[in-house]
């Protein structure tokens, strides 16, 4: 995956590695098919804020049916139903629903929602079924709805992807341009459930594009922008957790607590990825079909339902709370200890629901017990910090996470804190865990994702940088005859191919040894008599000098070949050969710059007389 940077230009047409014609380089790959593509993308964007509505609604209705046995699309908390002990039957019956809507329906509904996303992308070529546009968000709510510990931003996600993914399909598109508009259904929905644009973007770059480029990230950042637009009519302004005033300077001693802070969360979002995966690892030896698993974790949310009320549904108001300052130690320990535990057997049960909610949930809790013992910064401070420290290290998205606090509460001033925070909880899950609780599932199917971005060493290195110069080259005007003996003698040589240049040195065409062998099988003596520039291929696939290395792969993986000739555009002057293997040099000096290290600088460069010496010597690599 490409970033932005480059040491050297990149080409600027998103065909160039494909046309076999010279073009002009730049810094970014995009076309004018951008335009069309922005402007379906903002259509998705404006439909997927309807879409949120309608979940949002959706998830009040059946909150209101199952616990409370009336016809109202209200947002409430289970927290207050006069169930008594029948409450435990509500997730169970739930669950019941969701199972038998996942067998016989469509077995997509189950999970987050994002590890589903990337799933379509990667196997689908982005292509979703549309019973799943109605199935996710109908599932999803029923879970949450019958007290599910979860959030509406995982299956509006997933919701969002399907609408862009059917009206992708509508149309005569690539399967990169798919996935543009499925990522704009995703980017619209959490856009419009969270009043976060911003964040959005950055959650569809960092998790399902796996790319930095315009063409796709103008598409999504206006999808992005316009759901967000259109939310204020339907739901209204943010921020959705309004915060109190905290201060723009913290000091020392808070900067350094909240290094803490991310190292602690750091610790709680590698134990909760580690905790999901082993009750799904669980549900996996169970002799009963997976249909009947999510009835399991709905007892888990009903019997924690029964302890801890405030552990059931999406839990928008104990995050508001935290964040105020305005709870209790039993809330707290309550959301770290039975929020955890019905979170992660029902979400390893495989039933519907997001995480975002549950993690912003116990993050500000774990915030909360450590504003017990940290300097005291203002009110929902450290609750604040640990939220965005949870999802920097849950999510492995640590810019994500930074913004998205900010669009959560509109507080501009915990910048600082939370970068220090974010990523200090970040660095820990990466060196502990291998993969994050979004793409583990992914890769318990058998893929494998790697989200570093880097300059790709074949975009940066150009053709003339490591093309062949020295190699055999036959004049045109000359008789096959002439070459016959020297060619046959030579024919355990490692050139294949033979480029045929005219008296100017100007390109003609290519022979290979296989060619020469056909022609005077099938003509004979009359084959030796002809000149090479009878014989050669003219309608041979060029190199050009100028060229990045990523172009050349492009084209010798289009046409099959593994060698070409290299030659000056402008006067057709033959200049050499590059083969599949000279790419190889691209990878081994990136290997060098990766893995060889040596001393540049020694102490004595900075004592009298030390930098002559220093220059004297040769820097030691090791």
């Amino acid at each position: 995956m490409a970033s932005s940077s480059a040491a050297r230009p990149q080409n600027n047409s998103e065909e160039a590695g494909n046309s076999g014609r010279h073009e002009e380089l730049g810094d970014f790959s995009t076309t004018s098919r951008t335009i069309s593509i922005s402007a379906l993308a903002m259509g998705i964007g404006a439909l997927c804020a309807f879409v949120a509505l309608a979940l949002l609604r959706l998830i009040g209705l059946f909150t209101n049916l199952f616990y409370f046995g009336r016809w109202s699309s209200s947002m409430v908390s289970p927290v207050g139903n006069h169930l008594g002990g029948y409450s435990v039957l509500v997730p169970i019956a739930g669950a019941l629903i969701i199972g038998v809507m996942a067998r016989y329906g469509s077995e997509r509904i189950r999970g987050h929602g994002i590890p589903e996303a990337i799933e379509a992308i990667l196997i689908n070529g982005s292509r979703v079924e549309p019973k799943v546009a109605l199935l996710k968000p109908i599932s999803s709510a029923i879970s949450i709805g019958s007290g599910g510990p979860f959030g509406a931003e995982g299956p509006i996600i997933m919701t969002g992807g399907a609408f862009g993914s059917m009206i992708a399909q509508l149309f005569h598109l690539t399967s990169a341009e798919r996935k543009t508009l499925l990522v704009a259904g995703a980017a619209g929905g959490m856009s419009a459930t969270f009043a976060s644009p911003v964040a959005a973007v950055l959650l569809a770059v960092e998790l399902l594009l796996f790319e930095w480029k315009p063409r796709s990230l103008i598409p999504v950042a206006l999808a992005s922008a316009v759901a967000a637009v259109v939310r204020r009519y339907l739901l209204g302004f943010g921020p959705l957790f309004p915060v109190p005033a905290h201060p723009l300077f913290i000091g020392p001693k808070g900067l350094l607590g909240c290094a803490l802070v991310g190292l602690l969360a750091g610790v709680l979002s590698a134990l909760l990825t580690l905790s999901v995966y082993a009750a799904e690892d669980t549900f996996q030896k169970l002799p009963i079909h997976w249909m009947w698993w999510p009835a399991i974790g709905g007892l888990a949310i009903g019997l924690g339902g029964l302890v801890f009320p405030q552990a059931l549904g999406v839990g928008y108001d104990t995050i508001g709370a935290l964040l105020q300052g305005s709870v209790t130690t039993k809330v707290i320990l309550g959301v770290l200890l039975v929020k955890w535990f019905i979170w992660a057997v029902s979400l390893g049960s495989g039933t519907s629901g997001g995480v975002l909610a549950p993690l912003l949930m116990m993050g500000g809790a774990l915030g909360g017990l450590e504003a017990m013992f940290l300097p005291n910064e203002g009110a929902g401070f450290w609750p604040l910090i640990s939220m965005g420290a949870i999802l920097g290290g849950t999510m492995r998205s640590p810019f994500t996470s930074i913004v998205f606090a900010f669009e959560l509460t509109h507080d501009a001033n915990v910048f600082l804190p939370l970068l220090v925070g974010s990523v200090i909880a970040h660095a820990f899950t990466v060196l502990t865990l291998k993969r994050s609780i979004l793409t583990e599932k992914v890769a318990r199917r058998g893929y494998h994702l790697s989200r570093e971005y880097a300059v790709d060493p074949l975009e940066i290195l150009f053709v003339r940088e490591v093309m062949r110069t020295n190699i055999v080259v036959l004049p045109a005007a000359r008789a096959l005859r002439e070459f016959q003996h020297s060619l046959h003698a030579s024919r355990h040589q490692s050139q294949r191919l033979l480029p045929v240049v005219n008296a100017e040195g100007r390109f003609v065409g290519v022979l290979t040894r296989g060619d020469i062998v056909q022609r005077v099988e099938q003509e004979g003596e009359a084959a030796l008599q002809r000149t090479l520039g009878e014989l050669v291929r003219h309608e041979a696939v060029e190199a050009f000098p100028d060229e990045p290395l990523r172009a050349v792969v492009y084209r010798m993986a289009e046409k099959g070949i593994t060698r070409m000739p290299v030659v000056e555009p402008s006067s057709r002057k033959f200049l050499g050969l590059i083969a599949l293997t000279d790419l190889l040099k691209a990878r081994a000096r990136h290997l060098e710059e990766e893995r060889r290290r040596e001393q540049v600088l020694s102490l004595r460069f900075f004592l009298p007389g030390g930098e002559a010496k220093d220059q004297a010597e040769t820097p030691a690599a090791t």
